[in-house]
């Protein structure tokens, strides 16, 4: 049941005849010797911590430790209720989400780190905002998740999720990739079309660089999974209607990693480059930390 790359998953899937979703959870079941029913208890409590963290944006005042994000949560949501949204309501009410959850992560609330803090807007924004459209039940999400989870997995296994070794890329590009191909497959996508929904939302952010002003996951990462979650929704749609991704996912993570490594230093979350390195931003470092 074992799969180290997209190839051996779309394999089993294959074989099998399973979605992505399930050959994820038997992997699970196996890896932990558990049954079906505590391993989806476990992602039940994993799914619940996401809601109650957007929840929680969109109902508290919340102030980060930088006192650099607070508040973007409610206002799009607000703006949803009382204008015609530019976006639509599912992209605006997915990128409402998912800067509510930043919010709380820099006000050290409760998160899932999905697969990064820096990151874990991105899958609780797209996931609820899809929810709540299509009206799909708790048991579909939780689902879908393990379907996240294996696009995690692979990129985890053969590139990397942080931000320090890959930029942002490798962050909110990967949250980006496990959103979309979950999103693919609660639409009724293939095992191979889920790929290359995650390849494509991959492929869009690629040479995303890390660089958070004065060191702190707030700002630009805020903004960024909006982004992703966008970019989520979006890979998927275009995948949903026929749009091949012409690279293969494995491929398509590889050159991500080998972007990731090429990128100098301070490009890669040491706030020395990028927009962390601008005249403000450096002012705003100083008076946070009263240097």
């Amino acid at each position: 049941m074992e799969f180290t790359n997209a190839a051996e998953l779309i394999e089993l899937c294959s074989e099998q005849k399973k979605k992505i979703s399930q050959v994820m959870m038997d992997r699970e079941i196996i890896l932990f010797h558990s049954s079906r029913e505590k391993i989806m208890k476990r992602m039940h409590h994993t799914y619940d911590i996401m809601k109650k963290a957007v929840n929680k944006a969109l109902n508290e005042e919340l102030t980060s430790m930088g006192g650099l994000i607070g508040g973007e949560s409610k206002k799009l949501y607000a703006r949803i209720k009382t204008e015609q949204s530019v976006c639509g309501d599912i992209v605006s009410k997915a990128i409402s989400y998912a800067v509510g959850v930043l919010e709380v992560n820099s006000s050290m609330g409760l998160i899932v780190a999905a697969p990064t803090a820096g990151s874990s807007g991105v899958i609780p924004g797209v996931f609820l905002a899809i929810q709540e459209t299509f009206g799909l039940s708790d048991e579909e999400m939780v689902e879908a998740l393990f379907n996240a989870g294996a696009i995690g997995y692979l990129i985890t296994r053969n590139a990397t999720v942080s931000g320090a070794e890959g930029g942002c890329q490798a962050e909110v590009g990967a949250a980006s990739a496990m959103a979309a191909a979950a999103v693919c497959e609660l639409r009724g996508g293939t095992p191979s079309q889920c790929l290359d929904a995650a390849s494509t939302a991959l492929t869009n952010v690629l040479g995303l660089v890390c660089d958070p002003i004065a060191g702190l996951v707030e700002a630009p990462c805020q903004k960024r999974n909006a982004m992703g979650a966008s970019n989520a929704l979006i890979s998927a749609e275009m995948t949903l209607c026929g749009v091949r991704h012409i690279v293969p996912f494995d491929e398509t993570v590889e050159a991500m990693y080998r972007v990731g490594k090429s990128m100098p230093h301070e490009l890669r979350e040491t706030a020395m480059g990028g927009i962390a390195a601008t005249p403000t931003a450096c002012g705003l470092c100083k008076s946070i930390f009263k240097e």
